[in-house]
């Protein structure tokens, strides 16, 4: 395989894909807070409203430019701490009190969503998918707990890319089968690569799980705006699904958020029997952490020398390389001529 030159958006730090991005847990958004995020190098304010409604404004006043998360709730919308000016759900400013009456000055207010225990921010003007799922659970109720909070020192790219790098499965984890992936490209945002392997048969480990299979083992990867991605795994008559949810910091780092999730079942025993599926899936997500997470607080990702075993990785580039960019910290768009197209440099993948 010829060599991948660099790509202008993937590992890029100082840009990112328009998408939904967690910003805070739910449980420390209480009903009348605000508080200060900071999500892909921009500052907001995240409010949660009399009526339990959360509001992403933008951090800063338009009259002072006071940090609006220092302000308060007022019913159907804040208030700013410096000098009391109100701002609606919407951010139009509805009250100056110097004044007696509003202005027609606005902040800029971005679309918000709660899911998994999580309040999540759409970074563009209008929502066009919904926030990432395990494929086999879109259409049902799930039930979720948090697993593990992580910093890692490189591009969330580059995190993603662990769970179909398909040979260090074999030198990392000695899983003991050359998986190889079969892609499917779900949506313009969503590209999923499946195990197509069976294979295994001097291993002890694959002949003991495979009455547990019918076909292939199942494991399969679904990535959303390349920070965000799902893991399905597990025997077929039970699968656990995690959630991956990254979003970049400064200096092109990762933060990192695993949720875990299965579908609702009914009553206090479908309950009961949740919260023994969320554990072992928890056990499951650790296991295979182990051992090469550490790879990425030293990794320097420089992808020179593509080999027909990362085919799957050279994929996943493509499918950022054609999501829509934006501007790490202003949110804005990136221009068509700031984008070089991969066609030609990806040439030679298709042709394995």
């Amino acid at each position: 395989m010829k060599s991948v030159s660099h790509p202008q958006t993937f590992n890029n730090p100082e840009r990112f894909i328009e998408g939904w991005y967690w910003a805070i847990p739910s449980h420390k958004l209480k009903l009348g807070q605000i508080k200060p995020v900071n999500l892909q190098g921009r500052e907001l304010a995240i409010a949660r409203l009399t009526d339990g409604k959360t509001v992403a404004f933008d951090a800063y006043c338009p009259h002072m430019g006071a940090h609006l998360a220092e302000g308060k709730v007022d019913g159907d919308g804040i208030r700013c701490f410096f000098h009391n000016w109100k701002f609606d759900a919407c951010g139009d400013c509805t009250d100056v009190p110097s004044l007696g009456k509003s202005l027609p000055v606005q902040i800029k207010t971005w679309p918000t969503e709660e899911k998994y225990g999580m309040v999540w921010v759409w970074t563009g003007e209008t929502i066009t998918h919904p926030i990432p799922c395990p494929p086999e659970l879109e259409n049902l109720t799930v039930d979720s707990s948090f697993g593990n909070h992580f910093i890692k020192n490189c591009h969330p790219n580059v995190v993603m890319i662990n769970a179909i790098d398909a040979h260090h499965f074999n030198t990392v984890h000695n899983f003991p089968i050359d998986i190889v992936f079969k892609r499917e490209v779900v949506s313009p945002n969503a590209i999923k690569f499946s195990n197509t392997t069976r294979g295994g048969d001097d291993s002890w480990f694959i002949k003991l799980i495979r009455p547990f299979y019918k076909n292939e083992g199942t494991y399969s990867m679904c990535y959303w705006y390349g920070s965000n991605g799902t893991v399905t795994l597990g025997p077929d008559f039970l699968h656990f699904y995690i959630l991956f949810a990254l979003r970049l910091t400064k200096e092109g780092k990762t933060e990192g958020q695993t949720i875990l999730v299965t579908k609702k079942r009914p009553g206090i025993w479908g309950w009961l029997f949740n919260r023994v599926v969320l554990w072992l899936t928890e056990r499951v997500g650790n296991y295979f952490g182990k051992g090469d997470t550490q790879v990425f607080q030293t990794i320097k990702f420089d992808f020179k020398t593509p080999t027909k075993a990362d085919k799957a990785v050279v994929d996943f580039i493509d499918h950022v390389e054609g999501q829509k960019a934006l501007v790490w910290g202003t949110w804005e768009p990136v221009q068509p001529d700031q984008k070089l197209s991969l066609e030609k440099q990806l040439a030679s993948v298709a042709e394995l």
